[in-house]
């Protein structure tokens, strides 16, 4: 059984990139995310992942740990590769990672030892948009006070998933299903005085920034820290305020970054309530020591995992990003700085629905989220996978 369906439901900035392109076009039905590069000298230049080894050996693992359950098999075959040969790529992965000594010859091995993918993007250029996400720290209690009135809670019994972990409903007293409450219904206290509060904050918008981002470490007025990770969200799709507040000419599309969207109902607290709205989608959290995890149920780690589409893209595989990330200045972004790095497809994105988008997770607390606010950035996704034939493959 799959610990949960997402970790994130998508970017503040999801949509607000600084062309009009439309990333979340869909793909035709039963075409998939990824093509098979015929050209090597399509490739990109992987000796530009040379870096942190650590951590990317770290995420390789946990693939590893997802790919040992009986029940990632049957995600694939995924194209041509088989779950054999996903699990093989990985080790492959890992030795290079441990063996090459040096960029230029981690490039050469993958170039003559791996099948190389390419991301077919929104418009089958291969472009794509990249948002981040974090895991946000904020004060908060355990128990009602009158600094902390705003609950986040824990997954309702009505709450309805089909087997992969999708929502598709609220059960009614009948047995029947129909549409679940929207956010509107559950800020009035349509659940409320259930006992399934697990938390209260001190500002809706952390509440709603946490539902955003899928996770969240709670530091506690003992000075204790409660983490929580996603357990359930309601069926409808994400809403973007940023969208709204463009739309509305409150906030203009070049400055848009979760600090302006915060900036903007600390001076503007009668809109607060309004824009939070425009998203119907409601997100429920669960205790998540030791996280935070992503939808295969392993822990994620910071700028080594992404989130995409899984019904498009391959679970756990090796992805390779090439674009720009933001230059950071305390929280105001000073620009953008190339990112060039492996990343595992270990998440999903609940506002993530196409080949041509994908969030990258940039760690924990308050510089995580200043870049994961500003990030809504272009950019191209490869995968490698081991070569067909090769002695590992055919070992398995």
């Amino acid at each position: 059984m799959r610990i949960a369906y997402a970790m994130i439901v998508a970017g503040l900035l999801a949509g607000c990139s600084s062309t009009d392109k439309d990333y979340s076009r869909p793909l035709p039905p039963g075409k998939m995310a990824l093509e098979k590069i015929t050209d090597p000298s399509q490739y990109p230049d992987f000796s530009a992942g040379w870096s942190d080894r650590e951590s990317l050996m770290a995420a390789i693992d946990y693939s590893l740990s997802y790919y040992g359950k009986p029940s990632s098999q049957k995600y694939f075959p995924y194209l041509d590769i088989s779950h054999d040969r996903a699990v093989a790529s990985l080790h492959a992965m890992k030795e290079l990672v441990q063996t090459c000594s040096s960029g230029a010859e981690l490039n050469s091995r993958i170039t003559a030892e791996f099948d190389v993918y390419r991301s077919v993007g929104w418009d089958g250029s291969g472009e794509m948009l990249f948002t981040g996400y974090c895991e946000p720290i904020y004060d908060a209690s355990l128990t009602r006070t009158d600094q902390f009135r705003f609950p986040l809670y824990g997954r309702p019994d009505e709450l309805v998933k089909d087997e992969e972990g999708f929502p598709i409903g609220w059960r009614r007293e009948d047995g029947s299903i129909g549409r679940s409450p929207r956010r509107v219904d559950f800020d009035g206290g349509c659940i409320a005085g259930r006992g399934l509060e697990i938390a209260w904050l001190a500002d809706p918008m952390d509440v709603y920034v946490i539902q955003v981002q899928g996770s969240a470490r709670l530091k506690l007025e003992d000075g204790s820290v409660f983490q929580i990770g996603y357990a359930g969200k309601t069926e409808y799709s994400y809403g973007s305020i940023g969208k709204a507040l463009i739309r509305d000419k409150k906030l203009e599309k070049k400055n848009l970054c979760l600090r302006a969207i915060r900036q903007h109902f600390k001076d503007h607290p009668e809109d607060l309530n309004r824009y939070l709205q425009v998203n119907d989608c409601y997100v429920f959290f669960r205790e998540a020591e030791g996280g935070p995890f992503g939808s295969l149920g392993v822990k994620v780690t910071p700028f080594r995992s992404i989130a995409t589409d899984k019904s498009v893209f391959p679970r756990g595989g090796v992805a390779f990003l090439v674009g720009t990330i933001p230059s950071m200045v305390g929280p105001e972004r000073g620009g953008s700085r190339p990112f060039a790095q492996f990343l595992m497809d270990q998440d999903t994105g609940g506002g993530i629905r196409s080949a041509g988008r994908a969030d990258v997770f940039m760690g924990t607390g308050l510089d995580a989220e200043w870049m994961a606010g500003s990030t809504s950035d272009e950019g191209r996704l490869y995968y490698v996978f081991l070569k067909e034939g090769t002695p590992e493959v055919a070992e398995k």
